[in-house]
């Protein structure tokens, strides 16, 4: 099982909603747990090597305090995580930031990069318009289909 059948295999799971799936073939075995907070994932290979990934657990985060005016989102498209990883805004810490509020994108432009099991992944817009927020902090870890950006279409 190669690392693109492993992540499709995440993505699956995460989606329908099942608790654990585990595979075991010849020399290989890998469990698939979820729940609300977490995924993990163990792998057993041939030479015995145990790779587990279990991103940062994170407690819900505390219920905002009363806010003046609930902001409205319902004009901007949500751009979510199509994997779980590590979020990143630029290719290196000594290059610019991918894009910035306020910045103006168009289908295929590069948005960030997720970091998934040490295969970087360019994360593309499916959408054209103007970023007007993002959700998430450079470094941090997210989940399969996790808010990452707000664009407001154009």
């Amino acid at each position: 099982m190669d690392i693109k059948q492993i992540q499709d295999l995440i993505r699956f799971v995460a989606k329908s909603g099942v608790n654990e799936v585990a595979i075991e073939q010849n020399d290989f075995k890998i469990t698939i747990k979820t729940n609300q907070v977490q995924t993990v994932v163990n792998t057993v290979l041939p030479a015995q090597q145990q790779v587990a990934y279990a991103p940062a657990a994170h407690a819900p985060a505390p219920a905002a305090e009363a806010a003046p005016a609930a902001e409205d989102t319902s004009k901007y498209i949500t751009v979510r995580s199509p994997m779980i990883g590590t979020f990143y805004r630029s290719a290196s810490p000594d290059k610019p930031m991918m894009v910035n509020v306020g910045d103006e994108i168009t289908i295929g432009s590069v948005l960030c990069i997720i970091e998934a099991m040490k295969l970087f992944n360019e994360i593309e817009s499916e959408v054209s318009g103007r970023v007007v927020k993002i959700l998430v902090d450079n470094a941090s870890p997210v989940e399969y289909d996790q808010p990452l950006f707000l664009v407001e279409p154009i």
